[in-house]
Order: structure tokens, then C-alpha cells, then sequence
């Protein structure tokens, strides 16, 4: 766990919220009741309006557009609620032991997944960074020392989310393997990491689902049954990783010139100019 101290990351051995401590064990944990049913109602219909006022935005000429059908990011420069909500103390206060509490926001979307069945093969396993400590398979992290946490992403729930609606599975303590999902294994839902298997992170409206960037994790299968999903997602980042909310296609320190001189893909990367991948695509 972590505190400032003069601007440093120091060891806090204060005590933390007992979700804090299943984030870092298990890789993910639950807020309940972090928003009440009138803020969830409100955050709601602004989210709807957005969605309603603004096409997708398409960011990545790899993937189908229609697959941006369901979500608007950087929801957080188009909405107020939605940027009051990504600052819930019932959030901050389990994550910020964690990242520190200079902590900031580096990816905003609202999902709103239709109320369609998805097949058993719902999403490749994966994580959304990392591994931030990548480490050669079987070597073991010592129990005794924390383990690092780096980016948190954060499900706001707007509508109950259960077994049948598809929820993100994750495999308890695969964060802590330094390593990715296996490929010969990205569509295997019974992947497991030391024996555990996915749990589904499931809640109600006005919960929030909690899960370390490096944790294996993937949309389960929803049945015909399904109501859809319909949620808010957050992803924090410790102070020195870089916002996402835009490309940096878009949001950059340079200026045109530089822009100008910057021709290979590495002349492009070395100043900042990354193709959209983790968190902004």
C-alpha cells in the first residue's frame, strides 16, 4: 500500500478498506451501493444523451466499426455527472492505496452493450496494460512484499448485471503472474491461473466492479436471456502514466512542426505520437 511523503511513493501500513486488500490478493472486488438509485437514474439519462447526441467514435481502422456501436468514450469532457461520478469517494478510497492518491483518470467509456445473446467465446482473454512486471513463467512473486498496482479499471453499474447478461470474468491472482494469457488459450473459458477459475464480476446498480489492469479477465457468454449492459467504466492510472481519454493523435505536447518532422513509426513513438491501443481505442 501506498502514501506520499514529500512528493515520494512511501510504504503505508495504515489500515485499508477490506476491497483494497481483495484488489491487490485477487485482482478485482466489489463497492456496494457506491451510488444511490437517483444517481444512477440521472447518470443514466445523461449517458443516454450522449449516446443519443453523438455518433461512435471510430479510432482504430483495425476493428469493425460496428463495434464501436456500443460505447462513447472521454465521457468525462461530455458529461458532468460523469465526471462527478469517476470522482466517488467510495472509489477513491479503495483505490488510492493502491495508485496514490495523486491518482488520475486516464480512460473514460460508457458501455451500453444490446440485450443479444453472445456466444461461448465472448472475448479473447486479456489485460488492459502490461504485465507491468513481467516476469518468466513460474517465478513466483514473494508473498512478503506488496505487490505494484498500476492502472485500476472501475465498472460503474447502471442497470444489474448478472450470470446471464455476459459480465467480465477474471481468474483470481493471474495479476500477480507477470505474464499474459496464454495464446494458445484466448478463447478457453476454462482458462485457469494456478488452479483458480474465472469468477464473473457481477453487482447491482449503483455497485462498482473493481479489477487491476493486469488481471486475466474477458466478457463472459450472455444468454438469451440477457437485459444487456450498461455501465460506466473508469480506468485509473498512478500519476506518471499517460491519459488515454484521446488519441495522441489529438491530445499531444508537440508542436506542428515537430508533428511535421516526426515520418517513421518510430520518429512518431519516440516523441509521443502512439497508435490508439490500450484504453483509447
Amino acid at each position: 500500500m501506498l502514501k506520499r511523503v514529500l512528493g515520494y511513493f512511501a510504504h503505508n501500513d495504515q489500515p485499508v478498506p477490506d476491497a483494497t486488500r481483495q484488489l491487490h490478493d485477487q485482482g478485482f472486488a466489489t463497492v456496494q451501493n457506491a451510488f444511490d438509485a437517483a444517481a444512477v437514474a440521472a447518470l443514466a439519462d445523461e449517458i443516454d444523451a450522449v449516446f443519443d447526441a453523438l455518433p461512435p467514435d471510430i479510432r482504430s481502422e483495425q476493428r469493425d466499426p460496428k463495434q464501436y456501436e456500443s460505447f462513447r468514450y472521454e465521457m468525462l469532457n461530455r458529461s458532468p455527472l460523469c465526471q462527478q461520478a469517476v470522482a466517488s469517494p467510495a472509489i477513491l478510497s479503495v483505490i488510492e492505496p493502491l495508485l496514490g492518491n495523486d491518482c488520475h483518470v486516464i480512460a473514460n467509456t460508457a458501455w451500453r452493450n444490446p440485450a443479444e445473446p453472445v456466444a461461448k467465446a465472448a472475448q479473447a482473454w486479456h489485460i488492459d496494460a502490461g504485465p507491468h512486471v513481467p516476469r518468466p513463467p513460474d517465478t513466483h512473486w514473494p508473498d512478503d512484499i506488496p505487490y505494484p498496482v498500476f492502472a485500476i479499471g472501475a465498472h460503474i453499474l447502471l442497470r444489474d448485471l448478472t450470470l446471464d447478461d455476459g459480465p467480465t470474468g477474471a481468474i483470481p491472482g493471474s495479476h500477480r503472474s507477470g505474464q499474459f494469457p496464454p495464446f494458445e488459450q484466448l478463447m478457453d473459458a476454462d482458462l485457469r491461473y494456478e488452479g483458480e477459475r474465472c469468477t464473473p464480476l457481477l453487482g447491482r446498480a449503483g455497485d462498482v466492479t473493481l479489477f487491476v489492469s493486469d488481471v486475466w479477465h474477458r466478457r463472459m457468454p450472455a444468454s438469451a436471456s440477457t437485459r444487456g449492459r450498461f455501465f460506466l467504466q473508469v480506468h485509473y492510472g498512478r500519476r506518471d502514466i499517460a491519459q488515454r481519454l484521446r488519441p495522441t493523435s489529438e491530445t499531444n505536447g508537440l508542436s506542428p512542426e515537430a508533428i511535421e518532422r516526426a515520418q517513421t513509426p518510430r520518429e512518431k513513438t519516440i516523441v509521443g505520437l502512439h497508435p490508439p491501443y490500450f484504453y483509447d481505442s
